[in-house]
């Protein structure tokens, strides 16, 4: 069974608004009689005292799924797709298991754009092109981008984006293209676009050039797409996931995979734990292979032979200071003069540029090439009245994307930036391709097609397109001044005294989007158990989270926290290094780590950071960025 994704959305889906706390149900799906167990579901997700499973307990679930007792779906892959399905699954009614190489959002899914985006550019496609089926992906992408900033609001916001115009035609071209997009997007429009002159646009933006290059700013259209912490909501989703039932396990590897007596239909996983070393067999009706740039190498485990679906594309992109793009507004250029698209995005308190889209190789741990850096740095450096410097470069760090070609096509035109679902082995359902945007409606068509594959009966359709993911129930922005109010950061000195300290605004306002309603938890450990020190020098980042992450959120390596709990990998790696003793410390204590251990860790995750290519540890000729 293969098939491309649909564009329009499923006939089955649920839509569902809340009303003072009654689920008003608009879809036949869901009769009226599963309203309550839908509405105890909520309630069990964002009960005040909801706390995940442990490891073990998660691990001991998938080692009794026996071939007499299987779990319904197994998903191979902890990245978005994967624990979005883990969701969507369990939130069915399902028996679900997830297992996971390295880490939640380990791969690709930490190491995005950072943008929930309708597709601005397949509109274009869509209406020069006449191509109805580029006009339904932007609608497609639209609806799902309104729907996981809705469900993760405290990770999710709209942020404005310039589009800096250098002639009349250009100004015209924009505004008239941005206007369509707003048309489109209808009700999910986040806010309006708008033309800015010259002045008015400078002073939104003043690194922008006016000036130079043998041509003058005329303008900018501004218009809305979303941002995210990406890794975060990809570890919320997964231990959603795990408050509903799920057995989720990351650090857990499949090795190989288990066939029926006949050997006609895939049954199991063999899995090592690669915490331990140890490896068990888990049982399931069906298989969902969900694991990204690497589902081909699943897939070469049933059938050694099977033709490729990954077509690997290589995304580069850079951190710099603060003082490259004003907060609260990106800069994004369409078309450069070399074809390609390159932005400026305010995040987490500096600025990510890109990116790259060339062809690549696929490998666990990408590292970006100095010429992709440098042609970053070429390409914002036209737009800017600023000194674009090599020094100044944070970070940087590549990503794969999955690029998906339809196994069954008979041509590579197949190739898309929309998702493949197929099964082209009994019992293994394949999903790849697609995009962050879309991760929630890729989830529901993978668990559509594992259902029609093990004939499986669901309590009920998917309710994922309404249900906000933990932390997001009652969040809003004001939310951290609880936080600022309510409790003090408990610092111990060297000396052992314990001194209180203030939670600042930037710590509050931090933990707030990164937890959500759950931020107090963690400034519970910050003052009762004198963890409030900053991890890192001009980061909020606190001691707190650190055991607050080991304790909910699977959290089992340095690694794990400077990159996916935290972002200091992707925001500074300096600072990301000297944080690690503390981090390795702090965890330490948590996991009972012993000495070789804690060695392990340093050393691991000091390699790990050499491979995010900032001006203190990559070797480059600064050239004319001097």
């Amino acid at each position: 069974m293969t098939r491309m994704k649909k564009l329009s959305l499923a006939a089955g889906a649920v839509i569902a608004t809340t009303y003072g706390g009654t689920l008003i149900l608009q879809n036949p799906s869901i009769s009226s009689s599963d309203s309550g167990s839908l509405q105890a579901l909520r309630q069990k997700l964002h009960a005040p005292d909801a706390i995940v499973p442990s490891r073990e307990t998660q691990q001991s679930v998938l080692i009794a799924a026996s071939k007499a007792n299987p779990l319904d779906v197994l998903v191979i892959g902890g990245g978005a797709t994967g624990a979005g399905a883990a969701l969507d699954a369990v939130t069915r009614g399902l028996k679900v298991g997830l297992v996971e190489r390295e880490d939640f959002a380990s791969g690709t899914s930490s190491r995005s754009t950072k943008l929930l985006h309708g597709g601005v550019r397949y509109l274009e496609k869509a209406v020069f092109n006449l191509d109805f089926g580029q006009y339904k992906l932007v609608l497609h992408a639209l609806d799902e981008r309104k729907r996981v900033i809705e469900n993760a609001p405290h990770l999710c916001h709209a942020l404005p984006c310039m589009t800096p115009c250098f002639s009349w035609f250009e100004v015209v071209y924009y505004w008239a293209g941005l206007k369509m997009y707003d048309l489109v997007a209808g009700r999910q429009l986040l806010h309006l676009s708008r033309y800015y002159s010259t002045k008015e646009s400078v002073d939104l933006f003043p690194t922008l050039l006016r000036e130079g290059k043998d041509r003058s700013l005329r303008g900018t259209v501004v218009y809305y797409d979303g941002q995210m912490n990406d890794s975060r909501l990809n570890v919320g989703v997964a231990c959603t996931a795990a408050l509903a039932g799920a057995a989720v396990l990351n650090h857990a590897e499949v090795v190989s995979l288990l066939k029926d007596d006949a050997g006609e239909r895939i049954i199991g996983a063999r899995v090592r734990d690669n915490l331990t070393g140890e490896e068990f067999d888990t049982y399931a009706k069906v298989i969902v292979n969900a694991s990204g740039p690497f589902c081909d190498a699943v897939r070469k485990m049933v059938d050694k032979n099977a033709k490729e679906m990954i077509a690997p594309s290589s995304g580069v992109h850079i951190t710099l200071p603060d003082y490259y793009s004003p907060e609260g507004m990106g800069l994004i250029v369409p078309k450069t003069k070399d074809g390609r698209v390159v932005f400026m995005l305010p995040w987490m308190g500096r600025t990510i540029a890109g990116t790259t889209d060339s062809s690549t190789s696929i490998t666990y741990l990408p590292e970006p090439h100095e010429d992709e850096i440098q042609f970053i740095l070429d390409a914002i450096s036209d737009y800017l009245n600023v000194k674009v410097r090599r020094v100044d470069v944070l970070s940087a760090w590549s990503g794969i994307r999955p690029l998906a070609v339809d196994p069954t096509a008979k041509s590579t035109e197949s190739i898309s930036r929309d998702h493949v679902v197929c099964e082209d082995y009994p019992g293994l359902v394949t999903i790849t391709g697609g995009k962050w945007t879309t991760y929630r409606s890729m989830a529901e068509d993978a668990v559509d097609a594992a259902i029609k594959s093990g004939k499986l009966t669901p309590a009920n359709g998917c309710v994922t397109n309404n249900l906000c993911i933990v932390g997001g129930e009652g969040w809003e922005p004001s939310s951290f001044t609880v936080l600022a109010q309510q409790y003090k950061r408990m610092k111990s000195t060297y000396s052992g005294k314990v001194v209180p300290g203030v939670m600042d605004s930037a710590a509050a306002r931090h933990l707030s989007h990164a937890y959500g309603t759950l931020a107090e938890r963690v400034a519970a450990i910050a003052q009762n158990e004198n963890l409030g020190k900053r991890l890192a020098h001009g980061y909020p980042y606190l001691e707190a989270e650190v055991a607050y992450c080991a304790r909910n959120e699977y959290c089992e390596s340095a690694i794990d926290f400077i990159a996916r709990r935290t972002r200091l990998a992707f925001l500074e790696t300096d600072a990301a290094r000297r944080a690690l003793p503390r981090v390795i410390e702090i965890l330490a204590n948590e996991h009972k780590w012993d000495k070789p251990r804690q060695k392990e860790e340093l050393q691991k995750a000091t390699d790990f950071l050499k491979t995010f290519k900032s001006s203190k540890n990559a070797q480059f000729h600064d050239g004319k960025h001097s």
